[in-house]
C-alpha cells in the first residue's frame, strides 16, 4: 500500500496518508488564491480514514460558508481544505508533501476563475 508523508515548513506538523488518493486537482477559485498566496492551488484528496496527523496539530478555521482550511499555527504553512459538499474527504496542498512529484493533477476546478495569464494544460 502506498504511503504519502508530508508536513509544514517548520516541521511542527507532520501527516501521513496511505493508499491511492481519491483525486489530485488544480483549484482556481479566488478563496484558494487568497489562502495560499499563489495563482492556483493543487490539492490531493484522501478519505478521512486514510490519513493521520503524526506530529503536532493542524489549526483550522472557517474560511467561507462550507469550507474549513487548515494551517500550521507556528509557521503559517497552508495544509488542508475541507468542504461540506465532500464530508468524507480532506484535501491537502500538494506542496506540503515530501515528494509532491508523485502526485500529478489530472483535473481542474473553478476553471472559470482561472487567471487569464496562467497557461496550464
Amino acid at each position: 500500500m502506498e504511503k504519502f508523508e508530508g508536513g509544514c515548513l517548520c516541521g511542527a506538523v507532520r501527516f501521513a496518508a496511505t493508499g491511492q488518493p481519491k483525486s489530485v486537482f488544480w483549484c482556481h477559485c479566488q478563496s484558494c488564491r487568497k489562502h495560499s498566496g499563489a495563482p492556483v492551488s493543487v490539492f490531493v484528496g484522501f478519505d478521512h480514514g486514510a490519513y493521520a496527523v503524526t506530529s503536532g496539530e493542524i489549526t483550522k478555521f472557517n474560511s467561507s460558508p462550507g469550507t474549513v482550511r487548515g494551517f500550521c499555527r507556528k509557521c503559517g504553512s497552508t495544509l488542508t481544505c475541507e468542504v461540506a459538499a465532500l464530508p468524507a474527504e480532506a484535501h491537502f496542498h500538494v506542496g506540503a508533501f515530501d515528494d509532491p512529484a508523485r502526485l500529478q493533477p489530472t483535473r481542474h476546478f473553478f476553471r472559470n476563475e482561472q487567471l487569464p495569464w496562467l497557461h496550464l494544460p
